[in-house]
C-alpha cells in the first residue's frame, strides 16, 4: 500500500500537475487574447465612430482607425511585455534563490520538502521517502514545483505574450475597420454599431465561459459598456462636426 503510494506521488501526481499547470496556461493565454481582442473592437470603433459623425470623408476615417489600430497595438504589446517582464524576471529570481539555497543548505531543504507533502496527507515515513527520491531526480525542480508553484522549464516568455497580446487587439480592431468602410455613408455608423455590439457579446461570453463567470451578466456588462463608448464618441463627433471647429 505504501508503495502504491509512493507510485502515485512520484508518478501520476506530477504529471498530472504538469498537465494542469499547461491547462491553466493556455486557459490564461486564451482569456488574455479575448480581452485583447474586446479592447481592439471597443478602442478602434470609438475613433471611427466618433470621426465619421464628425465627417464623412472616407480618408479621414480610414486614417483616424488606421492610427487607432497601430498604436493601440504596439501600446497593447509594450505593455504586455513590461508586464510579463517583471513576472518572468521575478520568476527566474526565485528559481535562482531556491537554486543558491539547496547548494548551501541540502538538508534543511530537504527536510521542508518533506513537511510539506506531510500536510499533504502523507505520513511521516513517505513523505521523506518522496521527498528524498524527487530530491535526488531533480531538487530543484521538486522544490520549486512544491514551494512555490512553479516549473524551472515554463517561466513565462514577454516576447510570445506581447506578440499574441498585439495580434489578438488587430484583430478585434479589423471588425469595426470594415464595419464603418464597406456599407454605404448612410449605413456606415448603424452597421457598425450593430456589428462591434454582436462582437462585444460574444466576446463577453467567451470570457465569461473561461473564467467560470455568468456569461450573460457578462456579455451584457460588455455591450452595456461598448454602446455607451460608441454612443459618447459619436455624439463628440457630431458636436465638433456641427460647429466648425474642424474646419
Amino acid at each position: 500500500m505504501k508503495r502504491a503510494v509512493d507510485l502515485e506521488v512520484l508518478g501520476t501526481a506530477p504529471r498530472e500537475l504538469t498537465r494542469t499547470g499547461e491547462i491553466a496556461q493556455r486557459l490564461n493565454w486564451l482569456r488574455a487574447g479575448v480581452l485583447g481582442a474586446n479592447d481592439g473592437i471597443v478602442s478602434v470603433a470609438a475613433v471611427v465612430v466618433g470621426v465619421a459623425g464628425a465627417t464623412g470623408g472616407t480618408g479621414a476615417i480610414l486614417m483616424a482607425g488606421m492610427a487607432a489600430l497601430v498604436g493601440g497595438a504596439v501600446s497593447m504589446a509594450l505593455g504586455e511585455y513590461v508586464s510579463v517582464s517583471s513576472q518572468s524576471d521575478s520568476q527566474k529570481h526565485m528559481i535562482a534563490q531556491k537554486r543558491r539555497d539547496l547548494a548551501l543548505a541540502p538538508a534543511r531543504n530537504l527536510a521542508e520538502l518533506a513537511r510539506i507533502y506531510e500536510r499533504k496527507g502523507l505520513s511521516a515515513g513517505t513523505a521523506q521517502r518522496v521527498a528524498k527520491e524527487l530530491t535526488e531526480h531533480d531538487a530543484v525542480g521538486a522544490h520549486v514545483s512544491a514551494e512555490l508553484n512553479l516549473d524551472e522549464n515554463d517561466v513565462v516568455n514577454a516576447w510570445h505574450a506581447a506578440i499574441a497580446s498585439a495580434i489578438a487587439f488587430t484583430l478585434g480592431a479589423i471588425l469595426p475597420m470594415l464595419a464603418i468602410l464597406l456599407p454605404p455613408e448612410t449605413l456606415r455608423v448603424p452597421v457598425t454599431f450593430v456589428a462591434v455590439l454582436a462582437a462585444l457579446a460574444i466576446t463577453g461570453w467567451v470570457g465569461a465561459t473561461i473564467g467560470g463567470g455568468s456569461r450573460i451578466k457578462a456579455a451584457l456588462r460588455v455591450t452595456l459598456g461598448g454602446a455607451v463608448a460608441l454612443a459618447a464618441t459619436f455624439v463628440i463627433g457630431r458636436l465638433l462636426g456641427a460647429s466648425g471647429l474642424l474646419g
